[in-house]
């Protein structure tokens, strides 16, 4: 039996009933984090734009988008919605196949379920089945090997968990959920390319795989058959063409025994997960060690190679002019830390981000790989900072895991702070509560309604 087929089977076979009571819970908290996220965005000006662009271009107008009164076609709403949900940086982190698991899934499966008019547990089931997929790839490929090619996991695997858990949705055979997860791992793509030169287009990549994933499981239920032997496959297997470090046998290990849903990271920063550790530490540098910013003459950050990669050494990384740049830049994540007591959205406006405060302490911030947080990268997401100030002295913190991780987690008070702190962004208190209250009692809902 082929990998692809036993994640297939497991699809298939999944009943509510079945699934343990934490991890029910556990992929009801994902939910709502990856829809809160999705909603709070829905007025930033670009997806504004986009939206306004879309909804015109279809007379189709029966499924919602998430915090706006528009409806559009099916598969533009997944579109749509998926966009929203990566928009804020703030969606959840599956660290140990580096995904944005809920940015590509949950806004597939509650287009789909809204479309279907399916009910609560049928999304909630259909969410499981989507992270359970996207984790198992996104390790086969193997972490790091596949990022240092360039690739985007979030969407190279992310569009596979979609097919399923859409595919799950719409009750198809097993071999219709391998023929759906076939075509998806045959589209897959999405590379990091738009850091580069601080693109907003990084919202793309999850989007497209979420709406191919969704649009697969719609091809396989209409006859059309995709490949079960795609991951292995001699000429253009996945694995072999995305990563020279894959893993096949990552992608059923203890599938079903092992929930990886269990191991989401909440995040409590809106910017790359791999600058998190990094602020914990100048948080605790400051809070702790009382350093101030006007006391500091350098600061070296010592982490993992992606981390480094991917926030510490482009041009974009080390001089950031744009809010991607900035989201994506060690020294001005610790220098917004350590100025403002705090990283939240409001620290990466243009005038945060051209603050001369700012970019002089952020010129003062070296990242440098270190051979420790590389070796226990991706099962740890860790770095040591350490502050040398003017007269001499040092102070270092050392985070072995992020705050919101598995290892360092976020309470209940905490996530949920989290949430209706992003809803009030765009809604009332009224209204936001509302909508934390329906999300939180999904799987008693018979009918999905718009948020």
């Amino acid at each position: 039996m082929t990998e692809l087929r036993e994640l297939a089977r497991f699809v298939h076979d999944l009943k509510w009933e079945n699934v343990p009571d934490d991890v029910k819970e556990t992929t009801k908290k994902v939910l709502i984090d990856s829809v809160g996220v999705g909603v709070g965005a829905c007025r930033n000006e670009q997806n504004v734009n986009i939206i306004r662009e879309f909804t015109n271009l279809c007379n189709d107008h029966t499924v919602s988008i998430w915090g706006q009164k528009e409806k559009t076609s099916l598969f533009q709403a997944v579109f749509l919605n998926a966009l929203e949900g990566h928009t804020l940086e703030m969606d959840d982190v599956h660290t140990r196949s580096k995904t944005h698991i809920g940015t590509v899934v949950t806004p597939a499966v509650w287009s789909v379920a809204e479309y279907e008019k399916k009910n609560g547990q049928e999304l909630l089931l259909a969410e499981l089945c989507g992270y359970e997929v996207t984790a198992r790839i996104g390790m086969a490929l193997g972490v790091s090997a596949h990022r240092n090619l360039g690739w985007h996991a979030t969407s190279t695997a992310g569009v596979i968990g979609a097919a399923a858990a859409c595919a799950k949705l719409l009750n198809l055979s097993e071999d219709e959920i391998v023929y759906a997860m076939g075509m998806a791992a045959q589209e897959a793509g999405g590379t990091w390319a738009f850091l580069g030169d601080g693109a907003s287009c990084k919202i793309l990549n999850p989007a497209t795989a979420a709406c191919t994933g969704a649009k697969c499981a719609y091809l396989a239920k209409a006859g059309m058959t995709g490949p079960e032997h795609v991951l292995t496959t001699e000429d253009g297997g996945m694995l072999a063409a995305m990563s020279n470090g894959y893993d096949v046998s990552k992608v059923s290990a203890n599938l079903g025994t092992i929930w990886e849903v269990k191991y989401m990271d909440n995040k409590p920063y809106p910017c790359c997960r791999s600058t998190h550790c990094t602020i914990d530490a100048s948080l605790y540098l400051m809070e702790h060690d009382g350093v101030r910013p006007e006391q500091i003459d350098h600061i070296e950050v010592y982490t993992y190679l992606v981390g480094n990669k991917q926030c510490g050494m482009s041009d974009g990384s080390i001089h950031p002019t744009k809010a991607v740049e900035a989201k994506f830049s060690t020294p001005f994540t610790v220098a917004t830390a350590l100025l403002y007591g705090r990283v939240t959205l409001e620290e990466f406006t243009q005038d945060k981000i051209d603050d001369p405060k700012v970019q002089e302490l952020l010129s003062h911030v070296k990242v440098i790989t270190d051979d420790t947080f590389t070796s226990r990268y991706p099962d740890h997401w860790g770095c040591r900072v350490v502050a040398y100030l003017k007269d001499g002295s040092r102070h270092e913190a050392t985070i072995p895991d992020a705050s919101g991780s598995t290892d360092n987690p976020l309470t209940t008070q905490q996530l949920t702070a989290k949430i209706k702190g992003i809803l009030l962004r765009v809604m009332d208190e009224t209204k936001a509560e509302e909508t934390m209250e329906y999300l939180h009692n999904i799987e008693m809902v018979s009918e999905l309604r718009s948020v």
